[in-house]
């Protein structure tokens, strides 16, 4: 499986700005509110210099013409013009809260959405792809789509309109003064299109180096201890440096591009000016026009400026959004390695038994894990498996669970392929505990019953005091209540262990899958998991990776892997009065 950072990323197209307004769609009555704010709004704004014109007409007739009227006239004009500023004030602040909310209601769908895909990836997928890069893809990516739902999409219809209505406006004033203001016009296109071409990239290039830098930072946070163990902060220290400079440059870069386009723009709008004093102030000696209609061109220049203003900005954004939108859909475009066949079944009463016909399963093609495994697993047995590192025993594990999918033979459990049974059904039924347990931020109870409001406190207490783990429990302040920090780093190995039991027993599966238990724990720690092992392991199936053969001698049968084969098989005196691998791992265990 690829990288999701090392797949070439598709050319910005219509395809990503279709998917970006699927999301809209739901709200497309809103937006259109939004739209008619915008029209009222923009010919609010075309209103207004024409106001400002008429003013100083009568202001400049007055000087040779006194007209008694003309003070009312004034008030009159005074009194629209605040009622257009009144009024956009008011659509304006109309128009930011439709969309503010709209832009939420958007980005929270985008978010559930990655979230939701995410649980459904294989562990491959994860495997493959730094966690700090998924967090900026459901986080910093998402967080970037939400000023263009807010602000651009419908700001750039508003520049849009605005800039129609300024040039029809304008030539209906005076056809030969706009069309010579309007030589300004191509090269504003040429400028944008340069500028756009070469940000695109850049937000791109941006976008890349944010990932990778969160990257490494939560990499190396959450091994903070190997790297002070080891004493190699500063050459960590460096690799940061190193890819801290290269995000600065990138910015420095986007920084540049609009240092020289924001001024080129502006250097436009002076020149549109200039043309307008030259030929408009000819005009006007000419007698052909007012100055109240050249105060009108003047306001509507700057006007028509600051559209194209904002639209450098506006392209700023989609520049960042589409960066985003490109890796979030490529993420959401991951397919699951692992999903339910079409005749997917659920069980509901699972007796347990387990079948491995013929197995052979590589992680990377033709490297073979587990080559031509067969062995049976009757409901209720307890079989472990012992063998050296690489042997393939954490792998059938695995399989078991369905995080892989074998490439030959058949997984049978109950009788059924585990390929027509729904993933989260053949789950559902399967414990796993692990050596290194995962405690998640937020208090005990909700780290045994993992959020599923079906198992109640009293089921939750149960567990905990059916495993021995109440006994701790109850010495905290706050008991069951008691705050867990990340990871549970505040709890010793053994309670973690305890309280993965718990967690195991509230879900009450028919299938038990242990890794070592008790390695690394302290002996009175360990009597206490031993014996909550014998009561999690009564009346279910239970399938053990073992490290130290001690804790298996009573397993029911043993299987012996070596180089993802079994050598041996048959219960802890069998396979002793066998004198084969069993035998001499026992003896090498026991002579140490």
């Amino acid at each position: 499986m690829d990288n999701i950072e090392n797949i070439e990323i598709k050319k910005y197209n219509s395809k990503t700005i279709k998917r970006l307004l699927e999301y809209a769609k739901p709200y497309i009555g809103w937006f259109l509110m939004a739209i008619v704010f915008i029209f009222l709004i923009v010919g609010l704004e075309l209103y207004q210099p024409i106001i400002l014109g008429n003013a100083t007409d009568i202001i400049v007739e007055n000087i040779s013409n006194p007209n008694p009227n003309s003070a009312n006239e004034m008030i009159v004009l005074g009194v629209k013009f605040l009622g257009v500023i009144v009024c956009s004030l008011v659509l304006s602040y109309a128009q930011a809260m439709v969309l503010a909310y709209v832009g939420q209601k958007i980005i929270y769908n985008i978010r559930l959405d990655v979230f939701k895909h995410l649980h459904k990836l294989s562990i491959n997928f994860f495997n493959n792809n730094p966690i700090g890069r998924l967090v900026t893809r459901a986080t910093n990516d998402i967080e970037t789509l939400n000023e263009m739902y807010t602000s651009v999409i419908v700001n750039i219809l508003k520049s849009v309109c605005l800039l129609i209505g300024i040039i029809v406006t304008m030539l209906m004033y005076n056809v030969k003064l706009s069309l010579l203001t309007f030589t300004v016009i191509p090269f504003i296109i040429i400028f944008t299109a340069i500028f756009s071409k070469i940000s695109k990239k850049t937000y791109r290039e941006i976008r890349s180096k944010i990932s990778s830098l969160n990257a490494f930072v939560s990499e190396h946070v959450s091994g903070m201890k190997i790297v002070q163990i080891f004493a190699v902060e500063n050459k960590i220290l460096d690799r940061f440096k190193k890819k801290s400079e290269e995000l600065r440059e990138k910015h420095m870069k986007q920084i540049t591009i609009f240092a020289v386009y924001n001024p080129s723009a502006y250097m436009l709008n002076i020149v549109a000016l200039i043309l307008l004093i030259w030929f408009g102030g000819k005009q006007y000696l000419a007698g052909e026009i007012t100055i109240g209609t050249i105060v009108i061109f003047q306001r509507y220049i700057g006007k028509f400026f600051e559209p194209i203003q904002e639209f450098a900005e506006q392209l700023n954004i989609i520049q960042s959004a589409s960066a985003s939108a490109e890796r979030i859909f490529n993420l959401l475009d991951e397919k699951p390695e692992i999903e339910d066949s079409e005749n997917a079944v659920e069980i509901t009463d699972l007796k347990g038994e387990i079948v491995f016909k013929n197995v052979w399963f590589a992680y990377n093609k033709e490297e073979w894990i587990l080559r031509d495994v067969s062995f049976k697993v009757k409901p209720g047995q307890n079989v472990a498996f012992v063998g050296a590192t690489g042997a393939g025993k954490t792998t059938i594990q695995n399989l078991i669970s369905r995080y892989y999918d074998i490439q030959k033979g058949e997984i049978l459990i109950d009788g059924i392929n585990i390929r027509d049974i729904k993933v989260d059904n053949l789950r559902m039924h399967i414990g796993q505990m692990l050596q290194d347990v995962f405690l998640f931020t937020g208090d005990i109870k909700s780290n045994i019953r993992l959020r599923n409001e079906n198992i109640t406190d009293d089921e939750v207490m149960e567990a905990a005091k059916y495993v021995n783990a109440d006994g701790f429990i109850s010495k905290f302040n706050k008991k069951y209540n008691e705050p867990v920090i990340e990871r549970g780093a505040s709890f010793s190995a053994g309670q973690r262990q305890l309280l993965s039991f718990a967690r195991t027993l509230a879900f009450k599966p028919k299938i038990l899958i242990l890794d070592e238990a008790t390695a690394n724990i302290d002996t009175e720690t360990e009597s206490l998991i031993q014996d909550a092992l014998g009561k999690l392991m009564k009346g279910r199936t239970t399938l053990i990776v073992a490290h130290r053969l001690s804790t298996i001698q009573n397993a029911d049968k043993i299987i012996v892997m070596h180089k993802g084969k079994i050598i041996e098989e048959g219960t802890h005196q069998e396979l002793l009065t066998n004198h084969g691998m069993y035998y001499k791992l026992y003896k090498l265990q026991y002579e140490h």
